[in-house]
């Protein structure tokens, strides 16, 4: 949902000071029971980072912050991708902290960007992803949690609606255009990110009257794909904005923009032989399986 940039710092700034966890995240000692954790007090949600939640839930009261996850290799492959996610959109890295629970495991399964310049991630989202496929699982989240930077730092999406889906939807696109670029996580077979989606998307939900909503499976499928697709350029922020969002509305609107993009005409004679295709994956007519394969 995109509102009001400066009502929803408002509205979250007043939600951080009304709940109990303080809004630093300075570190300290370690922990006793996991000598990788170490205590900083989580920063809860406000109103606008309640939007770019990645489930649909926050932090425990027993959750601690970490720089680190179980494993150096673990560490060393996140810190690496946020540098190089930062890098290719010509900015400077967001604070990345870990988030543990020692006592309730489950309860990190989440991942938060907050208009405060940090990215925090769960360490059960973290290995769960992991171990159903892979770095990219991972890569693409992480892409997905800097794409809600980028629309706090450049004020987008351009399109709103009453729900989160605009802003959740663009930042999946966001995330299949790095997964794709040269200077990104460079994937130039589409196989590969379909498959490491398939996580993504099984978050889709269908609440689709639910503030929170973020997409149906469908709708977030048809989104990473354009993401991919718009990949072949080298795209602005806000550039990206305005090319996603001509060719998606037909997840916002119900119909496919038809009318020639003037302003990139060479995105648009690329896009055009692509647009049945998205409002195939968009409807479901193209099944989760068939999308793995596409090219």
């Amino acid at each position: 949902m995109k509102r009001s940039l400066n009502f929803c710092l408002l509205a979250g700034a007043f939600a951080v000071f009304s709940l109990t966890a303080c809004n630093d995240d300075n570190l300290e000692t370690p922990v006793s029971q996991d000598p990788q954790a170490q205590t900083g007090k989580i920063e809860q949600p406000g109103e606008l980072e309640k939007i770019c939640y990645y489930v649909d839930q926050y932090w425990s009261s027993s959750s601690v912050l970490t720089t680190s996850l179980q494993n150096a290799t673990d560490t060393n492959f996140m810190n690496a991708q946020m540098t190089k996610i930062a890098s290719m959109w010509g900015r400077s890295n967001p604070t990345l902290r870990f988030v543990n629970d020692p006592s309730n495991f489950n309860s990190t399964y989440n991942a938060i960007s907050y208009s405060t310049g940090k990215i925090y991630y769960g360490y059960a989202i973290y290995y769960d992803a992991k171990a159903k496929g892979g770095d990219i699982v991972n890569a693409m989240i992480l892409a997905h949690e800097y794409g809600h930077q980028l629309q706090y730092i450049f004020n987008l999406p351009s399109v709103s609606e009453s729900t989160a889906r605009p802003n959740e939807l663009e930042a999946d696109g966001f995330a299949g255009y790095y997964l794709r670029r040269p200077t990104g996580y460079n994937q130039t077979t589409f196989a590969q990110i379909a498959a490491a989606y398939e996580f993504a998307q099984s978050i889709g939900d269908y609440q689709t009257t639910s503030p929170g909503h973020h997409g149906t499976p469908p709708q977030r499928r048809s989104a990473v794909r354009l993401g991919f697709l718009l990949g072949q350029y080298s795209l602005s922020a806000s550039d990206f904005d305005y090319n996603f969002f001509y060719y998606y509305q037909g997840v916002l609107n119900g119909t496919y923009k038809m009318g020639k993009n003037s302003r990139n005409p060479e995105i648009d004679a690329y896009m055009s032989q692509y647009m049945e295709e998205l409002r195939q994956i968009q409807s479901g007519e193209i099944s989760a399986e068939e999308f793995k394969n596409l090219q």
